[in-house]
């Protein structure tokens, strides 16, 4: 299992993509999440550069794509949402093989017909991105108003032949629950079962404390500022034989990601 961070690391003074990605291998960590999510400002040369100081020192990298991605929208924002989830794959995909995105949210649509309109606005976008070696990965949403949920997520993926991102804070703050070890390994196993075993070979997740309410996701908190039972999701991911990534999004980033990586270690004596 990897660990690392979304975005450059707090404690990184060069505040670049090479750079985080050179914090993160001093700090001990192996994985870092390029942030896209204000836009693709990466040049082709530039990311050649990330590819190659990432490779040298085993860093894995993956992508977020833009947050203003919204696949049931329609006429000229659902043409710029695919532009910039292609534009993201496009240039992430020169030094990373996983491009984690948002789908989008309901509106005044129905979650059946908001699955529909998503998963056909998607498959073009699939197509572009396997011709890249790119596998797309739809995240898990925090907010009820999101489309998101863990079941819809996996139907998608199970139906487009991607993989997801799990998102276990949003998941615990979307349902004010599945923050135990039992529910933890029944999130692994509804994986397993809509996308075989080899999902959990390469699983690509996001964790952090998390604050919430009756409308889900309020703010990412340090995990041990918040309810989170990390310790529980981690011997649950031993108990599966979990390999993957796993991204923190705490606001102290690199401190949660070194305490649950020497946590992992620590578990798997």
């Amino acid at each position: 299992m990897r660990f690392g961070t979304a975005g450059v690391p707090n404690s990184s003074k060069e505040r670049s993509t090479i750079g985080g990605i050179r914090a993160i291998k001093e700090l001990g960590l192996d994985a870092m999440e390029v942030q896209f999510v204000r836009g693709v400002k990466m040049s082709v040369d530039m990311a050649k550069q990330v590819k190659d100081v990432a490779e040298k020192l085993d860093v894995y990298l993956s992508v977020h794509a833009p947050y203003y991605i919204n696949l049931n929208a329609d006429g000229e924002k659902l043409r710029g949402s695919v532009e910039r989830l292609k534009k993201t794959v496009e240039i992430g995909g020169i030094f990373a093989k996983d491009v984690v995105f948002h789908p989008g949210y309901y509106l005044k649509y129905s979650k059946d017909s908001t699955y529909r309109r998503i998963r056909e606005n998607l498959k073009p976008v699939v197509e572009f991105a396997l011709e890249k070696g790119v596998i797309l990965r739809p995240e898990t949403t925090g907010k009820p108003t999101q489309f998101g949920d863990l079941e819809e997520i996996l139907k998608l993926c199970h139906e487009l032949g991607i993989l997801p991102c799990i998102d276990f804070a949003h998941i615990h703050a979307r349902y004010r629950a599945y923050n135990s070890y039992e529910e933890f390994c029944k999130i692994l196993e509804m994986v397993e079962s809509y996308l075989s075993s080899k999902a959990l070979k390469s699983l690509h997740a996001h964790i952090s404390g998390i604050e919430y309410g009756l409308k889900g996701e309020k703010r990412h908190l340090n995990l041990n500022q918040s309810d989170f039972r990390y310790e529980e999701l981690l011997k649950a991911l031993r108990d599966f034989n979990v390999e993957g990534v796993i991204i923190i999004e705490s606001p102290n980033l690199e401190e949660d990601a070194v305490m649950l990586k020497n946590l992992w270690l620590t578990i798997n004596r």
